[in-house]
C-alpha cells in the first residue's frame, strides 16, 4: 500500500509512477519504463507493508537526478509545488530539491 499525504491508503499504482516520469522524461534521453521498474524494485525490496508517497516522490527524483537534469528538474518543479518563481530559480540554481519541505 501507499499512504497519501492525507493518511489514507491504497494499493501501489505502478501507471500513476510511470505517468509522472514519462512527463518528466518527455523528449529526454531517458527509458521511463525502465526507471519505473527501478523504482518498483525498490519499493518490493523495502519489505515494508506501506510507504508513503512522499517517500516514493523522493526515490523517482533521487533516479531522476542520476539520469537527467532536465527531467529531474520538471518532475521536482511539479512535485514540489513551487509557489513562485524565486523559490524554484533558487533551488534550480544549487540543485537542491531534495533539501526542501
Amino acid at each position: 500500500f501507499v499512504v497519501k499525504k492525507d493518511g489514507s491508503r491504497e494499493l501501489f499504482d505502478r501507471a500513476k509512477v510511470l505517468s509522472g516520469i514519462m512527463k518528466a522524461t518527455e523528449k529526454r534521453p531517458v527509458n521511463a519504463e525502465e526507471l519505473t521498474n527501478q523504482i518498483e524494485a525498490e519499493i518490493q525490496n523495502s519489505l515494508r507493508q506501506d510507504v508513503p508517497t512522499r517517500e516514493i516522490g523522493e526515490m523517482i527524483m533521487r533516479a531522476l537526478k542520476e539520469k537527467d537534469q532536465v527531467a529531474y528538474v520538471r518532475f521536482a518543479s511539479v512535485y514540489r509545488e513551487f509557489k513562485d518563481i524565486d523559490t524554484f530559480l533558487e533551488l534550480a540554481m544549487n540543485r537542491s530539491f531534495e533539501d526542501t519541505d
